[in-house]
């Protein structure tokens, strides 16, 4: 359908594409998997790349590329046409390449590539070099200015792109670094590349998956993921929370119900199941699903069919089923509480989820230099950065809540900062080091309210020994108290939904 396309027409579609394409938490490779042909397409060329600078070396290096030659290209600062737009920041429109003194003969003998016309253009975001965009050989002539001013525009487009994947800029000096190997999801520590390979072939294939970690690690992020790099990209993912579902309508609001099938049932309503056929259904919590649902459940993990409640006809779904949960489903099935046939069914691909703290400093640091420039954005801050003591903090911190508590943190910080740097103080983290033959576990999140009956001030202090089901539940309620019963508040504080906040004060 593209080569029935005008120019204008193709143009157009790929700057509206690029800001499309970076909301998914896709691989970086795959992000910009046909980019290079479609802007070579655009500019009626033969071929584009898109060159980025590697903050770590200095390096210019291929990322996205029309190159059956090789696999990647890496070029030494200042060398070549690319190498004097990175360094000058200027747009170049060459006729002949060969006879300009800025060519690289001998890097373009070793590809074995002519190239005649040329147009390179530099990706600057915040006066900063990022990379370059080129295309190469004109074949109908020589890139003409219009060529030139879409290129700027494009440029333009994808230094504002970069910004919103985990390839940093750093804006002190030129260049990017990456973070993660999926867009969005940062994180480069050993754990979290055993993670990446995990997604990566499970996405692959259709096979159920149960991602098991912490609350606050980032399941419904990685559950996307999957999700995104799927053959099923392109339909539906439907997230269902199972801590938000009302008991009495779970299952109405998982398959669906018929008109009539109880009172206020006027219509009839497809459920979750169905909405998302053909592409992934994420059962977030799943430790949370009712007893009595979990059998119905089990069938269409089985046999992907189910009823309706109300109705009497047997429908299918086909659906990549996605769970998670902070809980232990093999505890909670030893004792009855969760299924184990279910358990066995889900965990047909198990992920474990690094809790933050055995992420190491350098994940921290990036999530934390993340949501600075992201809430400095959002809050309209201007440039904001973290201090070296800020830094310290937050990499000397536990983070008993994650990457939830870490944003938190960084949002609070952000809004209340009153200069261009975010200090320890400005992040009001408090520090206990547990001490040797210490009878108590102090958990310094969440400061309570000042009264007879509060844990000091630095923190919430709960005897040690305590099972963890009554640890989250007195924790819930100190956390209550420090909001003056305020129930949403204490939700909001500790990261959860109100219903799951009345499961755990009831438990």
């Amino acid at each position: 359908m593209i080569g029935w396309m005008s120019k204008h027409d193709q143009r157009f579609e790929l700057l509206a594409d690029l800001g499309a394409m970076i909301a998914g938490e896709v691989e970086l490779d795959d992000l910009l998997a046909t980019f290079a042909d479609r802007v070579a397409r655009a500019l009626g060329a033969d071929r584009a790349t898109l060159w980025l600078i590697d903050a770590a070396t200095g390096e210019i290096r291929s990322r996205v590329a029309t190159l059956p030659e090789m696999p990647e290209l890496r070029v030494p600062s200042g060398t070549g046409v690319v190498g004097h737009v990175a360094q000058s920041g200027e747009l170049v429109n060459i006729r002949d390449a060969s006879a300009d003194p800025r060519w690289a003969h001998a890097l373009a003998q070793q590809i074995g590539y002519r190239v005649a016309s040329m147009l390179s253009a530099p990706i600057i975001r915040r006066d900063q070099i990022r990379g370059v965009i080129q295309v190469l050989n004109k074949t109908d002539g020589y890139f003409t200015d219009r060529d030139e001013e879409f290129v700027r525009v494009l440029a333009e487009q994808i230094g504002r792109a970069l910004d919103y994947t985990t390839l940093r800029g750093d804006d002190a000096s030129r260049g990017l670094s990456v973070r993660g190997r999926f867009n969005h999801v940062i994180g480069r520590s050993p754990a979290m590349a055993a993670v990446y390979e995990m997604i990566v072939r499970a996405a692959q294939t259709d096979a159920t998956v149960l991602l098991h970690g912490e609350t606050g690690t980032g399941k419904g992020l990685l559950a996307r993921a999957i999700h995104v790099n799927s053959d099923r990209r392109h339909a539906p993912f439907v997230h269902v929370d199972c801590t938000t579902l009302p008991a009495a309508l779970v299952e109405s609001e998982l398959f669906g119900h018929e008109r009539g099938a109880y009172t206020g049932a006027d219509a009839r309503v497809i459920g979750k199941v169905e909405a998302a056929n053909g592409g992934t259904l994420f059962l977030d919590e799943i430790g949370e699903l009712p007893l009595p649902l979990q059998g119905k459940l089990l069938r269409f993990v089985q046999e992907r069919q189910f009823e309706r409640v109300g109705g009497r006809e047997t429908l299918t779904a086909d659906v990549r089923l996605v769970a998670a949960t902070n809980r232990d489903l093999a505890a909670m099935s030893s004792a009855g509480n969760f299924r184990s046939d279910l358990y066995f069914r889900l965990r047909v691909v198990e992920i474990e989820i690094p809790p933050l703290r055995a992420r190491g400093p350098e994940d921290i640091a990036d999530l934390a230099d993340h949501f600075v420039a992201q809430f400095s954005r959002r809050y309209r801050k201007g440039p904001l950065r973290l201090a070296d003591s800020g830094r310290a903090a937050v990499t000397a911190y536990a983070w008993p809540g994650n990457v939830r508590e870490l944003e938190n943190t960084i949002e609070r910080a952000v809004v209340l900062a009153p200069g261009p740097t975010i200090g320890a103080k400005d992040l009001a983290l408090e520090r206990r080091a547990p001490q040797p033959g210490d009878s108590q576990v102090s958990i310094p999140a969440m400061p309570l309210a000042h009264d007879a009956h509060a844990a000091p001030a630095d923190g919430i202090t709960l005897p040690a020994g305590l099972s963890l089901e009554e640890a989250e539940r007195r924790y819930a309620r100190a956390v209550l108290d420090r909001e003056d019963g305020n129930q949403s508040a204490a939700a909001r504080a500790l990261g959860i939904s109100r219903n799951k906040l009345a499961r755990l004060l009831k438990s």
